[in-house]
């Protein structure tokens, strides 16, 4: 507990960007309305708008992400430091309070600066890599929207914002997926992402609303916030107020969500497919938006799982058991995949379980840093795999049958896959392996040995499949549509990429090969900048220091055989608001270090030499032996028909949901719907004879002959009149004149 904090926290500093950072995704969302209205009228057909909205969104973070390190630093080591809050209310009924607005710290610093910055670098490289689409317009304005639902959900202060960022994405990622939405695959593609993911929505929603009916009364007593505030949950989750089977229940909701919008077993089955579009949009999906929204999540509202879950406890839990499982299950399918965006695709699978067992094993810090390196690496994967297409494979992407030996002819990609693939292996001293080493160090070090296992088959098997990658599109001789553009000495020969293309891909690598000092434990704390601008401090605080209400609960300390400490960071704290569970690093210890690099290494090596085996050298005893032998030829297929889950959920699943509901519908339509149909007919019907005969034939018909004959008779009446004499007609005006002259003589008297 902090002695002074009120004076503490008064002398923390924020700034305009702090202040403003809200702008961050409102920025992008109007430049959607812009690029929508008018983008084709514009010069670059609205992808400049794009561009400068990412752009000026990147600056506010930059600025923002400045601010909040000198908001750090001003608080001191140990100080608690709050979030910089802004609200407004835009509806109050019975009792139930809705806001809007942000609430920035050092996560969601952190995740804004790397969306920012990898949507503008991907923004600028979709200018060459869509230049004469059809949709280009409309392309930039779904990407340009797709961050800023991204930004919005890393911003928000309450679920519902969340939920509204989260949503904005999803839709954007049908438009995107099915871009090319007439070719069957893309369509199909874009409506599975759709729907898988709507079903972990629907977790998200039961999660959101358990949490308010349960918090809402206690943060509104205690807190003066709504039971929808993020930290408002946080602290509840904490105070030890919640019952245990509803934080449980409510925690398995929001955990599906996760699992649905990351891709993590068994709803994973839509992410390799979403590759079906362009692919600057897997780049952005894959690296720092829609995928890592779930990991986000489960960073963001902590407490909820650490408590449902019992993080720390005995034995494991969800979030450790379905990030375990997803790590292997990803690494094996991307072994048996030819497509090079499938490979990299299971790859983020993989590395999004490594993220989730971070956090499910108590290593936050380590799991948020690993969002930030794999961001990077990942995305220059991506890009490269798209310059490959674009300027040496004629837009395939089948490694066996049209690349190999592409080195030569695309250097800067080459050296960037290089890099980034690296980085991605966990290779010293590259990115990876100070977050991926970091994530398995601490999981044993938590008692999840079983998971540190599983952490370093996956690091091995990340090695193999992207050697495997590597050597298949770099290395060897061309193949198929390269080697037949070289052949003819074509235009489309395989060249390097423009500048538009490579410079990303440059920036990116270099991110990929440096960003992993900001958190380099091996060389001792003062390198772990990251840690002291973004790990919470799990400080007990009072009103003064919080900002938010007054003191409310005694923390009851854990049993500490489970536990070194209570949640709120203190054995023995005091009264006051617990807003972040205390987590404990493991000490970095160079032995354990080694045996993990020594592991990837040799899964390089294996996967080197069987690949000069099996692809250049073409050795006979490896050729055809998955097929050869009834063993492999069984797992083979096991993994090409990815473990028949897609099967599975088509014939089983969606069959016996859409069969009942399609027979039903029918029914209803023939029985009921049409029935409504045919009485409303009938009774129409008769109406209208009613109408013919009663109104149509007796009073129209009536009123118009009658009419007539009024016609013929007055007619009649006033023929002799018409004799044709003008002596009678000056008769008939004199006599009229005299009348109305008497008329005006009356009136006048």
């Amino acid at each position: 507990m902090i002695d002074g904090g009120a004076e503490i926290l008064q002398s923390l500093s924020t700034g305009w960007f702090l202040d403003h950072a809200w702008l961050v995704p409102l920025i992008p969302a109007i430049a959607f309305a812009v690029i929508l209205l008018i983008g084709k009228r514009l010069p670059m057909k609205g992808s400049e708008v794009g561009i400068i909205s990412m752009v000026a969104s990147l600056v506010i973070s930059l600025g923002a992400a400045y601010q909040w390190i000198q908001r750090t630093h001003s608080g001191g080591e140990e100080a608690f430091i709050a979030p910089v809050v802004r609200t407004w209310s835009w509806w109050q009924s019975a009792g139930h309070t809705f806001t809007i607005g942000q609430s920035i710290d050092g996560l969601a610093v952190i995740v804004l600066l790397v969306v920012a910055f990898i949507s503008t670098l991907v923004q600028i490289y979709s200018v060459e890599y869509l230049r004469g689409d059809r949709r280009y317009t409309h392309f930039f304005a779904a990407l340009t929207l797709f961050s800023a639902g991204m930004m919005a959900m890393v911003v928000a202060e309450d679920m519902l914002f969340l939920l509204l960022g989260w949503e904005i994405m999803g839709l954007c990622s049908f438009i995107l997926i099915g871009h090319w939405w007439e070719d069957d695959v893309n369509s199909r593609a874009a409506l599975k992402a759709f729907f898988t993911v709507r079903i972990g929505d629907v977790g998200l929603v039961v999660g959101i609303s358990m949490i308010y009916f349960s918090a809402n009364e206690w943060t509104m007593k205690n807190l003066g916030v709504s039971g929808f505030s993020i930290r408002g949950i946080s602290a509840w989750a904490l105070s030890g107020e919640p019952n245990s089977k509803v934080i449980l229940l409510a925690a398995v909701a929001l955990f599906i969500a996760a699992i649905g919008k990351s891709g993590q077993f068994p709803l994973h089955t839509w992410l390799p497919d979403a590759m079906a579009g362009p692919t600057p949009v897997s780049s952005l999906l894959h690296s720092s938006t829609m995928v890592v929204a779930g990991v986000f999540l489960v960073a963001r509202l902590y407490p909820v799982f650490f408590t449902g879950f019992d993080i720390l406890g005995t034995g494991g839990n969800f979030i450790t058991v379905i990030g375990g499982i997803t790590i292997v299950i990803a690494a094996a399918l991307a072994f048996v995949q030819d497509d090079i965006k499938r490979v990299l695709a299971y790859s983020t699978v993989s590395q999004l379980g490594y993220m989730m067992l971070g956090l499910g094993a108590g290593a936050w810090m380590p799991a948020v840093f690993h969002i930030f390196t794999h961001a990077f690496f990942k995305a220059c994967l991506f890009l490269a795999a798209g310059s490959v297409s674009h300027s040496a494979s004629h837009h395939s992407f089948d490694m066996k049958r049209d690349m190999g030996g592409l080195r030569k002819y695309m250097p800067i990609t080459f050296a960037t896959w290089v890099v980034s693939t690296l980085a991605l292996m966990g290779v010293f001293p590259l990115s990876g392996f100070f977050s991926k080493d970091e994530i398995i160090d601490n999981v044993g070090h938590n008692g999840y040995n079983t998971f540190m296992i599983i952490g370093l088959i996956g690091a091995f098997m990340t090695a193999a499949y992207m050697t495997r990658a590597t050597y298949l599109t770099f290395f060897g001789t061309p193949r198929g549509a390269s080697a037949h553009a070289l052949h003819e000495g074509s235009a489309h020969a395989p060249h390097e990429s423009n500048w538009l293309i490579t410079v990303p891909l440059i920036l990116l690598a270099a991110l990929a090969l440096g960003s992993g000092f900001l958190n380099a434990t091996p060389f001792g704390e003062k390198w772990e900048r990251l840690s002291e601008w973004v790990e919470p401090r799990p400080e007990v605080t009072t009103r003064s220091e919080s900002g938010f209400g007054a003191v409310i609960f005694d923390s009851t300390p854990v049993n500490e055989e489970t536990h070194p400490a209570s949640v709120c960071g203190t054995s023995a704290p005091e009264q006051g608001v617990c807003f972040a569970p205390e987590l404990h690093h493991a000490p970095f210890k160079w032995s354990k270090a080694l045996m993990s690099l020594a592991i990837v290494l040799a899964g390089f090596a294996l996967s080197w030499f069987v690949s000069v085996a099996l692809y250049t050298r073409k050795d006979r005893r490896l050729v055809g032996l998955t097929q050869r032998n009834p063993v492999m030829r069984v797992g083979y297929n096991f993994l090409i028909n990815k473990y028949y889950l897609d099967a599975l959920y088509e014939n089983v699943i969606v069959r016996s949901i859409t069969g009942p509901i399609a027979k039903g519908a029918y029914w209803f339509n023939q029985n009921i719907l049409d029935g409504i149909l045919h009485s409303i007919v009938a009774a129409g019907r008769s109406v209208a004879g009613w109408v013919y005969r009663n109104v149509d034939q007796k009073v129209v018909d009536g009123a118009v002959n009658n009419s007539g004959n009024l016609t013929r008779s007055a007619g009649g009446a006033l023929q002799p009149v018409q004799s044709g004499r003008v002596s009678q007609y000056g008769a008939l005006l004199f006599s009229a004149a005299a009348v109305a002259a008497l008329v005006l003589v009356i009136i006048n008297t």
